[in-house]
Parts: C-alpha cells; sequence; structure tokens
C-alpha cells in the first residue's frame, strides 16, 4: 500500500513570472554566487531586542562574512561589522581549531562566530586565534587578545563583566574593566583539557564546550578531561604534496574513553570544588548548566550504555546533590537541549521520550512531575521561548506532518490547545526572542531557499529580514522555471510502519520510455532527507532530472523525527532493516510504467556511503550500480558514543558488529560500483575505505574509486564539490545511459 502526498502551497514570495534562460549546468551548481541567493546565518535578536543580527556573505565574496542588522527602531537592513575592519589578513587556525569548525559544519572566512553582551552594547568575535572586543556605541573594536597562542570558545560572563576563553587547554577570564587575565586553571596540556569538549562530546553529543558560568559571575563550571586512557593511534592526512602523521587518541568503539571530572572553580580565589560524579568513572558527562539560583548547578550523566540519563542538581553551597529526573531505556536514549528553568525558580522544563514521542514535561525543582506539556503521536523538534506571564510555551515541532518542521504554542501550567503559528507548505527554522513576542521565522520549500521574516507570536507578518525574492537579480530566477516539484508519498515497511519517500521525475515523461533512477539514501539515525525544505543537494537532483534521471529518496526506519520506534528498529543490527526498507522502495519504483527496473542505482554519502554499499552486496538484483561516499566500513573502526548507541559493547554483541560490517557480504557485488573518500578525514577515516577496497581486490572484484588529497569529511570547496558530482554523474551514464 502506498500513499500520495501533497503538499500545500507555499506561502513565500514567489516570482511573478519566471523565465528559464539557460538549461542548469553542473558547474552552476556549485559556482558562486550560490543559487540559493543571500541566505543570511546564525540569526540571534540582541538582549534588549532592539536588533536582529545575522552572518551575511559579500557580494564580491561570499564565503567572507560580515555581521548585519536589521534595525527595528529605524527598519533598516544594514551592514554592522565588517570582517575587514577587524582583520584583513590571511587567517590562520590551530589544528583543535580546525577540528572543532569541522564538526561544527562552520566554513568560510571573516566573522563566523559572534556573541551579544548581556546590555545589548557590546559584542565579541573570535579571528585568526584572537579575540575582538566590539563596542556598538563607538562602532570601535578593541584587541582583547594578542598571543603567539590560540584563543577558542570565547563567551561573555552573564553579566558582560567578563570575556572567558579556552587557550593551551586552560580554562581564562578576562576582566573587561582592568584587562587583567585570571586563569582558571594550570596544568592543562598534553592529554589534560581544562573547559574543552572532547572528541565524542563535540561529534556525537553535540556538546561544542566544556564550561558554564553562573548567573551571578562568582564561579564557572567545568569538565576535566584526561585523555590518557584512549588508544593512542596514527592518522594519516594525505594532501596533493605531503603526508601529515598525527597521533591522535581516538576512542574506537569498546575501547576507553577520556577519564571526566566536572568541577567549579571560584574567580576569586581560583579554589575549585569538584563534583562527585558516583563510583562508576565509565560515564559520560553529557550536558551541563546552571538554574536560575547560582548555587545549583544542573548536570546530565549518562552511563556507558546509554540506556540511563540522569539529570542531577549540584548545590555547590551545600555540598549535595541529588537525581531529580531519571531517563531509561531498553536500546538508548537520546539527547536533547531542552532544560529551562523557569525565573520563579520552582519550576523546570523538560523533554523526554518516554511515551515513545519526544515531548515537553513541567517539573518542580524536587523532581516531582506536574504535567506532561505535549503529547501524541508526533515529536517535538526542540523548545523555542517560555512566557511565564502569559503562562506559555513556545516549540518547534511536527504536529501537522513529519516533513515539516513548525513554531507551536502550548498552554505551559494547564490543559489546552497546541497553536500552530507558522504556515503549512514551509519548513520553518525559528529564534523566538527572549520576550516571547516576536520571532525570526526562516522558510523554505523543497524548490524555494529561505526567505527570513520578522513576525509576532501570533504570526502575523511584521517585515522581511531578507526576502530572497526571485526577481530578474536573483541568481535562481533564470533557472526556476526549469525546477520539478517532487511528488511526495507513504509505503508500508514489514512491520507496518509508514515510510515516506519523495520523487523527482523529468517534467515531461515521454509515452512509452523507460527511466533510470537514482536512489539517493543517507538512512542512518537523526538524520531525515523527505522533507519539504530547501537543501543545496536539490539542485543537483534538479540537474540529474534535466540529464533524463528520475531520483528518488525514502526515509528508512532508523531514521530521525519519526519517534521511538521509528528509530529503535536498528538496534544491534545495523544494515538490515534500512536495507529492506530501501528495497520497498525499489518494488515500488518497479510498479511505475516509466521506471526501467534494470536501471536502478543508488547513491549515498558517510552512512548513506555504508548504505549503498549494504545495498549493492546485499541485494545486487534491486540496484544495478552503485556510488559509496565517505562510507563506514568497519563498524569496530567508528568512536564509542555512535557505535556503541546503536550496536551496544563489542564484548556483548560481537556478532552485530560482524554482521553490521560490509565485509560477509561484498563477494555478492554484481554491479558496477564507484567509491570516493576525502583522504583527510579525521570523522570517517580514511581506513574505511582502504580496508573495503583491498577486500574488494582480494575477492577479485572490480570497482571504480576516487580519492580527494587534503579533503575532510564534508569533501568543503568549489572545485572539489564540482569534480566530485562530475565524477559521479559520468559514472551513472557510462552504466544506465542507452
Amino acid at each position: 500500500m502506498r500513499t500520495t502526498l501533497r503538499t500545500a502551497a507555499l506561502c513565500l514570495p514567489l516570482l511573478s513570472t519566471v523565465v528559464s534562460a539557460d538549461p542548469l549546468s553542473l558547474e552552476r551548481v556549485f559556482a558562486s554566487p550560490g543559487l540559493a541567493g543571500k541566505a543570511p546565518i546564525k540569526l540571534k535578536f540582541s538582549p534588549d531586542g532592539t536588533r536582529v543580527t545575522y552572518l551575511q556573505g559579500k557580494a564580491e565574496d561570499q564565503k567572507r562574512y560580515d555581521l548585519w542588522e536589521y534595525n527595528l527602531k529605524d527598519k533598516t537592513n544594514r551592514l554592522l561589522v565588517d570582517s575587514q575592519a577587524l582583520f584583513s589578513g590571511k587567517e590562520e587556525l590551530s589544528d583543535e581549531e580546525k577540528a572543532r569548525r569541522e564538526r561544527q559544519r562552520i566554513f568560510g572566512r571573516g566573522i563566523l562566530e559572534y556573541t551579544w553582551s548581556k546590555d545589548g552594547k557590546a559584542l565579541l568575535f573570535p579571528l585568526n586565534g584572537d579575540l575582538y572586543y566590539y563596542q556598538l556605541e563607538t562602532g570601535k573594536s578593541k584587541k582583547l587578545t594578542n598571543t603567539d597562542a590560540f584563543e577558542t570558545d570565547a563567551r561573555f560572563s552573564p553579566k558582560g563583566h567578563y570575556v572567558s576563553f579556552i587557550r593551551e587547554q586552560n580554562l581564562y577570564a578576562l576582566e573587561l574593566s582592568s584587562g587583567k587575565e585570571i586563569p582558571l586553571s594550570k596544568d592543562g596540556g598534553g592529554t589534560v583539557k581544562y573547559g574543552m569538549a572532547e572528541f565524542v562530546a563535540q561529534e556525537e553529543m553535540g556538546r561544542m564546550t566544556g564550561y558554564w558560568w553562573s548567573g551571578d559571575e562568582s564561579k564557572i563550571a567545568f569538565t576535566r578531561i584526561d585523555e590518557t586512557p584512549v588508544k593512542e593511534a596514527i592518522r594519516n592526512e594525505i594532501y596533493a604534496d605531503e603526508v601529515k602523521l598525527f597521533n591522535q587518541r581516538y576512542p574506537f568503539t569498546g575501547t576507553h574513553n577520556v577519564d571526566v571530572q566536572l568541577g567549579v572553580v571560584s574567580l576569586n580565589n581560583q579554589q575549585v570544588d569538584w563534583v562527585d560524579l558516583g563510583k562508576d568513572k565509565d560515564i559520560y558527562v553529557a550536558r551541563a548548566g546552571w538554574s536560575e539560583d547560582s548555587n545549583v548547578l544542573s548536570y546530565q550523566w549518562q552511563n556507558r550504555a546509554q540506556q540511563q540519563l540522569e539529570l542531577r542538581f549540584y548545590n555547590v553551597a551545600n555540598k549535595t546533590q541529588n537525581v531529580v529526573v531519571t531517563e531509561s531505556s531498553k536500546t538508548w536514549i537520546n539527547l536533547h537541549n531542552d532544560l529551562y528553568f523557569l525565573k520563579d525558580k520552582q519550576h523546570f522544563v523538560w523533554a523526554s521520550e518516554r511515551d515513545g514521542y519526544k515531548h515537553l514535561f513541567l517539573y518542580k525543582l524536587n523532581g516531582q512531575l506536574v504535567r506532561q506539556i505535549t503529547q501524541g503521536e508526533w515529536v517535538v523538534d526542540s523548545l523555542k521561548a517560555v512566557d511565564e506571564k502569559q503562562g506559555l510555551i513556545y516549540f518547534a515541532g511536527r504536529k501537522d506532518t513529519p516533513l515539516e518542521s513548525h513554531l507551536y504554542q502550548a498552554p505551559l501550567f494547564s490543559e489546552g490547545q497546541v497553536k500552530r503559528l507558522t504556515e503549512t507548505g514551509a519548513y520553518h527554522d525559528v529564534v523566538v526572542a527572549d520576550d516571547a513576542k516576536t520571532f525570526i521565522d526562516n522558510a523554505s520549500s523543497v524548490n524555494r531557499p529561505s526567505s527570513v521574516s520578522l513576525r509576532q507570536v501570533d504570526g502575523n507578518f511584521v517585515t522581511w529580514l531578507e526576502q530572497n525574492k526571485l526577481d530578474d537579480t536573483h541568481p535562481l530566477t533564470r533557472y526556476a522555471g526549469d525546477l520539478v516539484e517532487p511528488e511526495y508519498g507513504t509505503l508500508k515497511a514489514e512491520d507496518g510502519q509508514d515510510l515516506y519517500y519523495r520523487i523527482f521525475k523529468p517534467k515531461t515523461l515521454q509515452d512509452g520510455k523507460k527511466y533510470p533512477v537514482i536512489v539517493n539514501v543517507y538512512g542512518g539515525p537523526h538524520a531525515q532527507r523527505v522533507t519539504n525544505s530547501w537543501r543545496g543537494k536539490n539542485l543537483y537532483f534538479q540537474y540529474l532530472v534535466q540529464q533524463g534521471y528520475v531520483i528518488f529518496q525514502l526515509d528508512n526506519r532508523g531514521s530521525f523525527n519519526r519517534g521511538k520506534r521509528f528509530e529503535d528498529a536498528i538496534y544491534k543490527h545495523l544494515g538490515v532493516v534500512e536495507v529492506a526498507d530501501q528495497i520497498k522502495g525499489v518494488e515500488y519504483l518497479r510498479s511505475l510504467d516509466f521506471v526501467d527496473p534494470e536501471r536502478i542505482g543508488i547513491y549515498g554519502h558517510s552512512y548513506g556511503g555504508y548504505m549503498a554499499l549494504m545495498t549493492m552486496f546485499k541485494a545486487g538484483d534491486y540496484f544495478k550500480a552503485g556510488v559509496s561516499g565517505a562510507p563506514v566500513t568497519d563498524w569496530a573502526l567508528y568512536d564509542t558514543h555512535y557505535t556503541e548507541r546503536y550496536l551496544g559493547h563489542p564484548d556483548t554483541n560481537a556478532l552485530g558488529y560482524e554482521q553490521s560490517a560490509v565485509f560477509p557480504y561484498s563477494n555478492a557485488l554484481k554491479g558496477p560500483l564507484l567509491i570516493y573518500h576525502g583522504m583527510a578525514d579525521d570523522n570517517v577515516l580514511f581506513t574505511h575505505a582502504t580496508k573495503v577496497f583491498k577486500n574488494l581486490q582480494d575477492e577479485v572484484k572490480p570497482f571504480e574509486m576516487m580519492t580527494y588529497p587534503g579533503s575532510k569529511h564534508s569533501l568543503n570547496g568549489q572545485s572539489v564539490q564540482t569534480h566530485l558530482h562530475q565524477t559521479i554523474t559520468q559514472f551513472f551514464d557510462r552504466h544506465f545511459k542507452q
């Protein structure tokens, strides 16, 4: 059974008359200026609510970002801080910062991060390894640090009297009034790091920092990590003219993690109070932060198996702590950032998947559950704001459809209806102001790049921040008329759950003609590809459609935003239900009279690269050719937090690890296969590729390969991306074009 879905009309500014002047070329897809147009990023409200700020690329260099503002008083968009006025030379970054940006997927130059002071009068910029303090009143910047070392993870203290940062693996605070630096740790270096998130915290937990200010500025909570127990491995990064060797401590699954401690340091005397994390030291500190009471530190303790999560409160005044919420699962617990302390100092909001879907709950500070705020067979994406005076809570969620994220309002303390505030027909990425009166709405659809507006919380339009209108000056306009709208629908998995798909078809199908299909797949946890939202990758699909291909995407079981049962199907055995669901997709494709069943291929990157290998090896009768990008091939080579979450510990699930690797099935390869990988990948190490290369060679299985010297996991860069997609296209053309 399948269901066909129709998306609602998109309520975004469109071009009144779309003219297609030129066919979309592959080179143009990745060239500058980007076809998405003006796409502001890092949108924020200033603390005083008078400005909306965002980063936007320069007209002459879209990869170099400046800080812009929309001033709510005079209703004007203007350049606020020119990155070249701060620093105009060649930027140099430490290896640690390069890795941190890679894990944050931050690419570009100039101003890439910024922080407001609480009074809204100043901004802090980390740039070229130093820190710049910018005063709005004077319009001038001051360089706070000027050392050979790199200062990273910088921020204002809550009241704006200090700036904190990490330097050479130690934590510092700088008093702005005097310029005095206060070292808050001293023995950082080597394997010891203060205030820094360890590798798995950054890459897998979404925690990019290791320190947190108390609200009264008297102390900072921090992690101290010691990497000594972590296995040291020599990692190669192969560049065009050199090979760099790194002695990296990488926590391969089943091996030791870092030793982690949680401490609280006082600013006035630099004395440290260490929090007792318990007898079990093989744990994760997943999150930390302060409540409205500056004596009460909250932290989230997660066991190694990730089947238990405890929200703990530690009182620094009397050195006591208690567990206020415990979450448990027979599979795994997903982490979230949805902990909010009410200013009444009596309640907090917490997210949980205990009923099978992520929802919001209201608690008293002693851990007593007051009420479940949201419920139903749909998920909350994230908590956005709380208006205590009005008794309302604002959140992003999928109540109407899993294909779109919307802003919703719900009563906080009492029963009542959940109200959607954004219009259907678009995917909305929102930022709600602290006073919960207005919100920034970054809206897009599958064929419509982002338009950013300011709206009142009742949804009423205030103004455009970036309309990004498809007018005569927009780079996408000349191609927009040839873009095809995909068809959305659902299929049934073997267990009866709905699988959402979308299909891009050539605009005009010739009667009796059979078209080749490329199945684009990711398929892994914490990801969703079938949405009604703009992604740059969609333009490549449009290009392929114009070359006569059909593009098909299906979110198999194990992927995100569908509830815990949908995710849990992959537990302890990867590459099983995911492959079965993708086969369901091919069976549907074979039922379409315009599809050639002998020319259905598959293509994916990262987990999608793993899926491309598994489907080519295990389902060669369905997938006739495949492209596998940066694939995981052996889960024993991947890290602890990610891999053990889904496969468990290797000592307790050795068979699951063996059967989830690609090697047991490689001898069944039938069709043509292309594998590509970045040779400096520090996420999915290049070793994954070389192992499968050798495996296929030993089995005398022909295949093609393309490697990219110096490229990391994202294979960032215009020339690399252009060459990569030329290679993929030419591969399918050779095997599928008649």
